[in-house]
């Protein structure tokens, strides 16, 4: 009687036992404004973390650079990166795998009043352009324009390299005459009036590339994968309940409204519309077309973009069960 009150005794002293207490802990390191929150949002307040017996922690950092030296240093065990990084990793010897997560792209928009129709017609003008001089979107807007209408899109326009937040706003004050920039940057110009002349997906298109290989993902180390494939795969299953939530509940769009900082309904409803846009299939990556566009990515951005990355590295993308 006596060992039966110690034991009811101690239960006391620990709490209540549950089966998210049990469940290990992956640790996602992100960007603190951007628009995977919302799929992480979801996944921690609809439970999809504790369904698939595992304890999502969310870490917003304040910049790209931060979340991968949080990754490669073990603060995190998950950070959002493109494929394309991820490939250059793997060449140089880290054992980094993708999660495909979104295939949304932005393009090149101009004011509505603006006379510039093609990108033959920014000509002598000034492009903000979000990233550096190796962004995917802005090499593959070249190839573009030269393939389409023999235009040097880059010797013919003067180009000012930034932030998105820094991009979107320079835009807004007139002060360029075309603007490359994330896709939930372009859906908010796209409230404000903007149009837009050409999108990456359908320049990608025009390229003879695959604009439904998703470019984002979650990045994991091999490593993990091996010790632990089901707390991988639970991610991944959860990340894709979210989806499927977002791709088909307007309610769970109205829930997250107050985070998203859309300031007009117009705002509002193009973010959900470019969200839903981009969500990849649940089918394997085309192997061919990733490595068709890495080989473009290799051409135009040379070593500083795929690093000793020109052919797809084997075992780079994720598949259920592996």
């Amino acid at each position: 009687m006596r060992i039966l009150s110690a034991f009811l005794s101690i239960l006391l002293l620990l709490g209540p036992f549950s089966a998210a207490s049990a469940s290990e802990v992956l640790k996602v390191a992100v960007l603190k404004f951007g628009t995977v929150n919302w799929e992480l949002n979801v996944i921690k307040h609809n439970g999809f973390d504790q369904a698939n017996d595992f304890e999502m922690h969310v870490q917003g950092l304040a910049g790209k650079a931060a979340t991968q030296v949080a990754f490669q240093g073990g603060e995190a065990d998950i950070i959002v990166s493109d494929w394309v990084w991820v490939a250059r990793q793997r060449a140089a010897g880290k054992d980094y795998v993708f999660i495909p997560y979104s295939k949304a792209v932005g393009g090149l928009m101009v004011p509505a009043d603006s006379p510039v129709q093609t990108l033959a017609d920014l000509k002598g003008m000034k492009i903000g352009i979000a990233g550096g001089p190796v962004d995917k979107s802005w090499l593959i807007l070249q190839a573009y324009a030269k393939a389409t209408d023999g235009f040097d899109l880059k010797g013919e326009t003067e180009q000012v390299f930034g932030a998105p937040p820094l991009i979107f706003k320079t835009a807004l004050q007139g002060e360029i005459g075309g603007v490359i920039n994330f896709w939930h940057f372009m859906a908010k110009l796209d409230a404000k009036g903007f149009r837009q002349v050409v999108s990456v997906a359908d320049a990608a298109h025009e390229l003879g590339l695959d604009p439904d290989t998703p470019l984002l993902g979650y990045v994991v180390k091999g490593e993990l994968l091996r010790e632990n494939p089901q707390l991988v795969a639970g991610f991944a299953a959860a990340s894709r309940a979210a989806k499927e939530l977002l791709a088909s509940n307007d309610a769970e769009w109205d829930r997250l409204r107050p985070h998203m900082k859309a300031k007009s309904d117009a705002a509002f409803a193009a973010l959900k519309a470019g969200f839903r846009a981009g969500i990849p299939s649940n089918k394997p990556i085309d192997l061919e077309a990733a490595s068709k566009f890495l080989s473009l990515m290799a051409e135009l951005g040379g070593e500083k973009l795929v690093g000793n990355a020109t052919t797809l590295p084997d075992g780079l993308f994720y598949t259920p069960g592996s």
